[in-house]
C-alpha cells in the first residue's frame, strides 16, 4: 500500500499543478504536463529517462512538481555528479528559457535575473533534498551493520567468558577430585597389602582398580571441559589456608609443614579467597603428584610471608622491595622416591601444574616447577599483592 502510495501520490500532485497552471482545456501545454506527471510512476525503474521526459513539462507547461520530483529521484538513486551536474543545468535552462523561445528579452536585466535565481533554487533543492534522503538510508543500513556487528561482538565475549569458565572449572574439578580418589587409591592399596581376610583384600583391590578408572575418566572429562561446556557458578565451600594442616594430615605422606605469615595477612584484600583457594590448590596438586611420581619421599612444605625492607625471602633467597608490600609464598619439595615403595600407578592427564600456573599469573603471580639435582620435584608460587599485617609466625609439622 506504501509503495502504490508514493507513486501515485507524486503524479497526481504533478496532475493537479498541470491543471492549475495551464488549465482544463486540451492543449500543447496541458499535453506535455500530462505526460511529464504520468511518466512519475516509472521514476523509480528510469530516473534519468522521466527526468528528460519532464523537462518539456517545464519549459512549454510551466509546471514545476514534475521536473523537480523527477530530479530529486535522479539525485536518490544515480548520485553520479556529472551526472547531476548536467540534469540541474538541463532544468534550469529549461526554467529559465521561455516559450516561445522568441519572446526572451536580453535587456530585461531585473525580470531576467529573478528569473535565473528561481531556476537555480528550482535545480538545486531537489537534488539537494534527493542526496540527504540517500545519505540517511545509507546510515540507517551502516548503523544496522554495526548493530549486528556489536551484536556478533557481544555473542564472541560471552562466549569468550564462558571458556574461561569452563577452564576454571575444570582446574578445580582436576584439583579436588583427583586428590580425593588418589587418596582412596592409596588407602586401598595399604588395605590391601596388610588385610588378612581374602575377601578384603579382594574388595580393596577393586576399589583401588575403580580408583584409577576414575582418575582415568576425569582425565578425560577435564579435556572436554576445556573444550566445550556450560556456565556453572562457584565451587562451594571454598578452601583457605587454614585447611593445609587438615589437607597434610589426610595426604598419607611425610610431610613437615611450615607456616611463615601473619594472621591478618589477606584481610581487606579483594582477591584474599581467590589467593588462599591458589595456595590450597598448589599444595594440593603438589601432593597429589609425590603420590603419583614419588611414593615414600618426604615432602616440605612451607607457606611464607615475605616483602619487608631487609627481608630475605628464605624461599627464593631474594630480598623484598622495601615498600612495605608482602608476597605471599609457596614452596612444595619432595626428595626422591623410596625405591622399596609401591607406586600406586595413577594416571595423569597433564593438566595439573598446567591450570596452577594459569591460576597464579590470573593473580599476578608466578609458578615454577622443576625437578631438583638429588632426584627430588620442587613447585615455587609466588603471589604478589598481600597487605602489611602484624606478624605471628607458627612453625608445625605434620607427618602423613
Amino acid at each position: 500500500m506504501l509503495r502504490w502510495a508514493s507513486l501515485v501520490v507524486p503524479m497526481a500532485l504533478a496532475v493537479a499543478d498541470a491543471l492549475l497552471v495551464n488549465g482544463v482545456t486540451l492543449g500543447l501545454e496541458l499535453n506535455v504536463s500530462l505526460v511529464a506527471a504520468t511518466a512519475l510512476l516509472l521514476r523509480r525503474r528510469l530516473p534519468v529517462t522521466v527526468f528528460l521526459t519532464t523537462l518539456p513539462g517545464i519549459l512549454i507547461g510551466y509546471v514545476w512538481f514534475a521536473p523537480m520530483i523527477a530530479m530529486y529521484t535522479v539525485a536518490a538513486r544515480r548520485p553520479d555528479r556529472r551526472l547531476l551536474a548536467f540534469s540541474a543545468l538541463l532544468l534550469a535552462i529549461a526554467h529559465f528559457v521561455p516559450w516561445p523561445v522568441s519572446d526572451f528579452e536580453p535587456t530585461a536585466y531585473r525580470e531576467n535575473t529573478l528569473t535565473l535565481i528561481d531556476a537555480s533554487v528550482t535545480s538545486v533543492a531537489p537534488i539537494a533534498l534527493g542526496l540527504l534522503v540517500r545519505t540517511r538510508g545509507e546510515l540507517a543500513a551502516r548503523i544496522e551493520d554495526l548493530t549486528h556487528s556489536r551484536r556478533h561482538a557481544d555473542e564472541l565475549l560471552a562466549q569468550q567468558v564462558l571458556s574461561t569458565e569452563r577452564a576454571r572449572l575444570a582446574r578445580e574439578m582436576h584439583d579436588v577430585v583427583a586428590h580425593q580418589v588418589s587418596l582412596i587409591s592409596l588407602q586401598a592399596g595399604a588395605v590391601q597389602i596388610s588385610a588378612a581376610d581374602a575377601q578384603a583384600r579382594e574388595s580393596a583391590r577393586t576399589i583401588r582398580e575403580l580408583s584409577v578408572r576414575t582418575l582415568d575418566e576425569l582425565r578425560h572429562m577435564v579435556g572436554v571441559l576445556r573444550a566445550a561446556g556450560g556456565d556453572l557458578e562457584e565451587l562451594t565451600p571454598q578452601p583457605c589456608l587454614a585447611d593445609l594442616p587438615r589437607l597434610i594430615e589426610l595426604s598419607a605422606l611425610d610431610v613437615d609443614y611450615e607456616a611463615d605469615y601473619g594472621e591478618g595477612v589477606l584481610e581487606g584484600l579483594g582477591q584474599s579467597e581467590a589467593v588462599e583457594r591458589a595456595v590450597f590448590r598448589i599444595v594440593q596438586e603438589a601432593l597429589t603428584n609425590v603420590r603419583k611420581h614419588a611414593p615414600g619421599a618426604r615432602v616440605r612444605v612451607r607457606v611464607s610471608e615475605v616483602g619487608e625492607v631487609g627481608e630475605v625471602d628464605e624461599v627464593g633467597g631474594a630480598e623484598g622491595d622495601g615498600k612495605g608490600v608482602r608476597e605471599l609464598r609457596v614452596e612444595v619439595r619432595n626428595g626422591a622416591p623410596d625405591a622399596t615403595a609401591t607406586a600406586p600407578g595413577l594416571p595423569g592427564g597433564g593438566h595439573g601444574l598446567i591450570g596452577l600456573r594459569e591460576r597464579a599469573q590470573l593473580l599476578g603471580g608466578t609458578l615454577e616447577a622443576h625437578p631438583l639435582p638429588d632426584g627430588g620435584f620442587v613447585v615455587r608460587a609466588r603471589l604478589p599483592g598481600v597487605r602489611p599485617a602484624p606478624r605471628s609466625p607458627g612453625t608445625g609439622a605434620a607427618p602423613g
